[in-house]
C-alpha cells in the first residue's frame, strides 16, 4: 500500500510541476519579446529595437519614456516579419535598467530592457592647473635649459674649489 501511495504522490507532483511550467506560456497572451541592441548603452548612444510581434509589414509605436527618450516608431525591415525602430539615449539619463515597450497596430505588445551605463573618463583632466594636462614643449625646453645651466654652474664651482682657486 505504501508503494502505491508513493507512486501516486510522485506522479501527482510531476503532473503539477509540468502544469506550472506550462502556465506562463498559456498566460503570455499577446506579449512578445523586444530585442534591444545594444542592451547596455551610454547616454548619446543610438539604440535599435526589433520584434516579431507586429507581424509581416506591421507597424508599431515604441515607448522609451521611462528613460526620457519619448516615443519612437517601428516599421518593416528587410527581414521577414520583423519591425525595427530606433531612439537615442538622452544625455541626462541616469545609470540603471529601463523597460522599453512596443504597441503594435495588430494589438500585440513587446517588451525588453535597456541598461544605461555611464562612460568612465579617460585622457587628460582639464582642470586649468598644471600637472594633469599634456606637456607644453616650450615649458619643457625652458625647464631643461635651467637644469642644464645649473649643472654646468655646479660643475664649474666644484672644479674651481678642487683646484684651490678659491683663495687666490
Amino acid at each position: 500500500m505504501r508503494t502505491t501511495v508513493r507512486l501516486f504522490t510522485g506522479t501527482a507532483l510531476t503532473v503539477a510541476a509540468i502544469g506550472a511550467l506550462a502556465a506562463p506560456a498559456a498566460f503570455a497572451g499577446n506579449s512578445e519579446s523586444l530585442e534591444v541592441y545594444p542592451s547596455e548603452a551610454s547616454p548619446g548612444t543610438t539604440v535599435t529595437v526589433n520584434t516579431l510581434a507586429c507581424g509581416k509589414h506591421g507597424r508599431g509605436v515604441g515607448d522609451a519614456n521611462s528613460l526620457g527618450a519619448g516615443e519612437f516608431h517601428l516599421s518593416s525591415s528587410t527581414h521577414k516579419e520583423v519591425v525595427v525602430g530606433q531612439f537615442i539615449v538622452p544625455e541626462h539619463a541616469r545609470a540603471g535598467t529601463y523597460g522599453i515597450s512596443v504597441a503594435c497596430d495588430n494589438g500585440k505588445t513587446a517588451r525588453g530592457d535597456l541598461t544605461v551605463k555611464h562612460r568612465r573618463p579617460s585622457g587628460h583632466v582639464q582642470t586649468g592647473v598644471g600637472g594633469s594636462v599634456g606637456p607644453d614643449t616650450a615649458q619643457v625646453t625652458a625647464g631643461v635649459a635651467v637644469l642644464a645651466a645649473a649643472a654646468v654652474g655646479g660643475v664649474w664651482l666644484l672644479r674651481r674649489r678642487a683646484s684651490g682657486a678659491q683663495g687666490h
